[in-house]
């Protein structure tokens, strides 16, 4: 039973004082779980306007009055003023409460107690005071717990997420936290006491409630994240602990107080609300990808995220940064910079980042499948102007990528299709950004054209690949190593035109007997016929997965 920070009358009454004085309940014994918040004794008429509430009163009841109108009244002040109970010690005044008394109680609903034996009045409230005051540092000490749960979460590399995951599981209950004008930035989910919620989905309620009361409802805690500023500016975020699984107790609150504060610094470090709200639908588009989200359930969580995408089909898109790319952290002006340019593509997007991986993931919603095209050109610009706009390191100056000697970003575009069909494009155009790191740059990569460079991704670890790229081009390698001219990039240009020689030639700058000399160069130095169809696919794919070796 929550008791606010206080002990129940019926705690107080086992207490050895009250209990030395043989108590009987002859009023209000259904109201004996309220909060006992402190403990006075008096004996003037007007009492009442000397309490503040929850008070469990003390008296031989010489305040009480002789005539049954002074006693009501008395008793009606009382529990107007919202007293915890009344104990009176029956002796000279009372030898047993009066009828007006008693009824007077029972009606309005006060406990009332008659003591038969004499106590001291002194030693009942140094009990129960400390009886309240071991509550109260019981709270804090579970308050001060999750804080120092969470401070190490912190400490040991975890952000916000981390700690509003700390939260759920101590509340059994979702803990969201919004911006202050109400956007949802993260949402955490207990794994006991929710039978299997979704976080999500209660969100999505929550906020339809909010919408039709204009106030959150009954069980909701709403704690200020500060901001450090004036006005507005004073709240950063909210944290709202929504009861689900279990009432919000007054130690959650508590919890809560403390872990506004640690947030509050890590957002006025990192900026994090926009960042969060970016790594929100990064974790939706990588879950979804991973299959721990069902195509079932994806429509009504990317509502919440603010993603509409209509009836059409949808384009999995996923742009890659290379290490010099690093936003530096700043995720969140990467994020902003993307979304502004994305904002001319006329389609709805949903932008996720995933910092670990160094990826943007992203869904777009099509009208159709034949615009695909068009939609991934506007899309691979808007993505690699955001990149620029973001001013990160790396990023080429005015005269290109290739002349900046900075790798540009990777954009690969997936199948366009359902949510099912989106779980899997992601996932495929997410590991097929990876493995494209390396090649020519183009606007952007179709993933099902790259899925030999992928399955030769896959296997970079393995000791046969490496083998077999010794075994096809490693006497080329070595050549190159030590003599000029390089005869690799002839090979690869030769197998890029599929044999045609003219065209080589022409793009080499080389006349055709420099060229058939150099080829005939490379066919002795590797033992292989380049005419040789086995012997082209052979080395086309040791070209390709020369990349993946070390």
């Amino acid at each position: 039973m929550e008791t606010q920070g206080g002990i129940t009358v019926q705690r107080a009454l086992e207490l050895p004082g009250l209990r030395g004085g043989l108590p009987e309940v002859v009023a209000g014994a259904d109201r004996l779980q309220r909060t006992v918040r402190w403990v006075h004794a008096g004996e003037v008429p007007n009492i009442a306007s000397l309490l503040k509430g929850g008070e469990l009163l003390l008296t031989t009841g010489l305040g009480l009055g002789t005539r049954p109108a002074e006693q009501r009244a008395f008793v009606r002040q009382l529990a107007d003023r919202g007293i915890a109970a009344l104990v009176v010690e029956l002796g000279p005044r009372f030898d047993r409460l009066p009828a007006a008394i008693v009824e007077t109680a029972r009606a309005a609903g006060l406990p009332l107690v008659q003591l038969h034996r004499e106590v001291a009045f002194v030693s009942v409230t140094e009990e129960v005071h400390t009886e309240i005051v071991n509550g109260h540092y019981a709270l804090l000490r579970q308050a001060e717990d999750v804080h120092r749960r969470c401070t190490e979460a912190l400490l040991s590399g975890g952000g916000v997420p981390q700690v509003l995951r700390i939260l759920a599981d101590f509340t059994a209950n979702p803990v969201f936290l919004e911006t202050a004008d109400g956007q949802l930035l993260f949402a955490a989910g207990s794994e006991s006491g929710q039978a299997g919620a979704d976080p999500l989905q209660v969100w999505d309620g929550l906020r339809g409630q909010r919408a039709a009361r204009e106030s959150p409802p009954a069980g909701t805690a709403l704690v200020d994240v500060p901001g450090g500023g004036q006005g507005t500016a004073a709240v950063r975020a909210r944290l709202v602990l929504l009861a689900v699984g279990s009432p919000v107790l007054t130690v959650h609150r508590m919890a809560a107080e403390r872990a506004a504060g640690l947030l509050a610094v890590v957002l006025m470090q990192a900026r994090q609300e926009e960042e969060l709200a970016a790594r929100g639908r990064g974790d939706f588009l990588t879950d979804l990808a991973e299959g721990r989200i069902t195509a079932e359930d994806a429509p009504a969580q990317a509502r919440v995220l603010g993603f509409k995408p209509g009836e059409g089909p949808l384009l999995p898109v996923v742009m890659r940064l290379a290490p010099e790319l690093s936003p530096s952290g700043n995720w969140a002006l990467l994020a902003r910079a993307v979304l502004e340019e994305l904002s001319s593509v006329g389609v709805p997007v949903l932008l996720g980042v995933r910092p670990v991986e160094g990826r943007v993931p992203l869904l777009l919603g099509l009208r159709s499948e034949s615009e695909r095209t068009a939609v991934a050109d506007r899309v691979a610009a808007a993505l690699r102007a955001g990149v620029e706009r973001a001013g990160l390191v790396g990023v080429p100056p005015a005269g290109g990528w290739v002349s900046s000697g900075a790798h540009p970003p990777v954009v690969v575009v997936g199948m366009a299709g359902g949510w099912a069909a989106a779980s899997a494009g992601l996932r495929h155009a997410a590991e097929t950004a990876t493995a494209a790191q390396g090649l020519s740059d183009r606007p952007w990569y179709d993933a099902r054209r790259l899925d030999i460079d992928l399955l030769l991704w896959r296997l970079r670890d393995h000791p046969d690949l490496a083998a077999f790229v010794d075994r096809a081009i490693g006497p080329l390698l070595d050549h190159d190593a030590a003599s000029r001219p390089p005869l690799l990039p002839t090979l690869q240009t030769y197998l890029a035109h599929a044999g045609r020689k003219a065209e080589t030639a022409r793009e080499l700058h080389l006349n055709r007997q420099t060229l058939y000399n150099r080829l005939a160069r490379i066919s002795e130095l590797l033992g292989t016929d380049l005419d040789d169809p086995q012997t082209v696919l052979a080395l086309s794919l040791a070209l390709r997965a020369r990349r993946h070796v070390p």
